[in-house]
């Protein structure tokens, strides 16, 4: 067995921001292996995430942020089961991290069952012309198809993106670690991004 250190447990709440006990038990199960005590923390939380997400979110807050020069702003809705979580430091900088999340990368949706169907149908047809000029054959156009919507997926739908202050994670995987250390259920309920001269679409 791999001695755990304190500057491992250090090292893994470093990049995880879980719990120092989390983190511990995570490396102890893992036997050491870094990389691994991050998956197993992810686990963690999307069995946590799981267990808590028919639970009402009628609480929460509404966040700002505005880049520098005030040309671009956004406000982003997040719900969670009560009042006290939602005054907590780590569920407003939350918040605040999917508001410049949103400022920066500039989501269409939250979640890939709220992309708008004529999106998805106009994406296809791209692809399948695509694919067609290059002579593939119909089963392998359709596999490909598939392929370049899952892609097309984590472009445009927020929990799918890569977080941008830490690409290693996507923003469902920062919502599940959040959930696991509140105890709560936890949703981005909506958001609304506003650029001088540009309408909203």
């Amino acid at each position: 067995m791999t001695q755990i250190t304190a500057a491992m447990v250090k090292e893994l709440r470093e990049r995880t921001k879980a719990g120092m006990m989390d983190c511990k038990k995570a490396l102890q199960e893992c036997d050491g292996d870094m990389g691994k005590s991050v998956d197993w923390l992810r686990q963690k939380g999307l069995s946590v995430a799981a267990k808590r997400a028919g639970r009402s979110t009628s609480e929460g807050a509404v966040q700002c942020y505005i880049h520098a020069g005030n040309k671009l702003g956004v406000m982003v809705e997040v719900n969670c089961e009560t009042d006290f979580v939602a005054k907590t430091d780590q569920f407003v900088q939350f918040a605040r991290d999917v508001a410049m999340h949103v400022a920066a990368i500039n989501p269409v949706c939250i979640k890939r069952e709220d992309t708008p169907t004529e999106l998805i149908e106009k994406e296809k047809e791209i692809f399948r012309k695509q694919a067609e000029e290059s002579g593939k054959p119909d089963n392998i156009i359709e596999k490909i198809i598939n392929g370049r919507i899952e892609k097309f997926y984590k472009e445009v739908c927020l929990l799918e993106q890569p977080f941008v202050k830490n690409p290693d994670i996507t923003i469902q995987d920062l919502l599940n670690e959040l959930i696991a250390k509140m105890g709560e259920n936890i949703s981005v309920r909506r958001f609304a991004r506003f650029q001088v001269g540009v309408e909203a679409e």
